[in-house]
């Protein structure tokens, strides 16, 4: 008998036939995930670190590519993270984090208007008020489409000093410098009221919500509230598990909120028997989103709570934030939610007892509130 040698003839044209066979399976395999669609995504990949002959940033060709991706969902609850963006996030929904102690919304096209100035904060020291819109940050214009930019530029390392120009309600603008400093973001402040009602105003459904909230009514109740009105206007929602714990602490036993995903599988969320035995009052506006809107709409249907303010936008999603490899992150809707009634408030949001808008002089909204609530029996 003669052994068969394995020759270098053989060895070069086994390795590319490995490469090939490995290459097809993986594309075979890839195509029968994704489909052609998705093949065209890894093909322009390839195309553009194989042949493109100018200069690029790859993280960056990359960001704009998911961010693309998402776009393309057309939900405009879902949104793409840079790696930095990502960060941001995560140490804001921490209620800690680094800036000027301010909150702000989008609804002015000069730039962004301050809703909110965090009592002993750096805006707060600097003379920032509420009402005033930030047109800059560090020379850069928050006009039109660039204010979305904006709390990003303002926030940045402890100890470092920011110049915002600030437009007042008298249409001076001004000079402000700024140095940041780490804040704790108490998201609950409450007080009582006259009439012995209590008040409770709600930044966030972020991390110590639901503790902040129960402690500040428990106090409210063992200093003679006989009701309460919850403010939820300029809340942009946060946790759903922060929320559950709220309605549970103040909704007789029930069900109080429904979760549905992709495959329609239904997972239910029930209150136990104690509760808050209080007439409320909850204010909304065009700002209040996600498990704020709901808030409001799980109490209103257990009819211990009336609506107060604006029309809402009818949020009836839930993100879930999934990091990528390369440092970013995709936050896509991946549940659909419905009170424990099985209501959606998708493309009807919430249904107002009072519909009431604030003018130049006074809280109209809180006002209502409470002339309702004298009224209830």
């Amino acid at each position: 008998m003669t052994k068969k040698r394995f020759s270098w003839i053989h060895l070069i044209i086994l390795i590319p036939l490995t490469a090939l066979l490995t290459g097809g399976i993986l594309v075979a395999v890839f195509w029968g995930l994704f489909g052609n669609a998705g093949l065209s995504l890894l093909e322009g990949l390839y195309l553009v670190n194989s042949r493109f002959v100018g200069e690029y940033d790859q993280t960056e060709m990359v960001d704009s590519a998911l961010e693309g991706m998402v776009e393309g969902l057309g939900d405009r609850w879902s949104y793409y993270l840079t790696a930095e963006e990502l960060a941001a996030q995560n140490q804001r929904r921490t209620n800690q984090y680094v800036g000027i102690g301010v909150t702000v919304d989008y609804t002015e096209e000069a730039g962004l208007k301050i809703v909110t100035v965090t009592e002993g904060g750096p805006a707060e020291a600097a003379g920032l008020q509420v009402g005033e819109i930030i047109t800059s940050v560090d020379g850069f214009s928050l006009a039109g489409e660039a204010k979305y930019e904006g709390a990003e530029r303002i926030q940045g390392e402890e100890g470092t000093a920011v110049t915002l120009e600030v437009t007042g309600a008298d249409g001076l603008s001004r000079t402000v410098e700024v140095v940041r400093a780490s804040l704790d973001n108490d998201p609950v402040t409450a007080k009582m009221l006259e009439n012995n009602v209590g008040y409770v105003a709600l930044a966030n459904f972020y991390d110590h919500s639901a503790d902040r909230l129960e402690e500040e009514v428990t106090r409210l109740q063992e200093e003679g509230a006989t009701a309460l009105v919850f403010d939820m206007r300029n809340n942009g929602g946060g946790y759903l598990t922060q929320l559950t714990d709220m309605l549970d602490f103040l909704l007789p036993e029930g069900p109080i909120f429904i979760t549905r995903d992709k495959a329609g599988n239904e997972e239910v969320t029930w209150s136990d028997a104690s509760c808050v035995d209080l007439p409320m009052a909850v204010l909304v506006n065009a700002n209040t989103y996600s498990a704020a809107e709901f808030f409001a709409a799980e109490l209103q249907e257990w009819g211990v709570a009336l609506i107060v303010g604006e029309p809402t936008s009818g949020k009836g999603y839930s993100q879930q934030t999934f990091a990528l490899p390369h440092g970013g992150a995709m936050a896509i809707s991946t549940g659909a939610y419905f009170t424990g009634n099985g209501t959606s408030l998708i493309g009807t949001g919430l249904t107002l007892d009072a519909e009431v808008y604030l003018t130049e002089e006074g809280d109209a909204q809180l006002e209502t509130a409470l002339e309702l609530l004298t009224q209830k029996p």
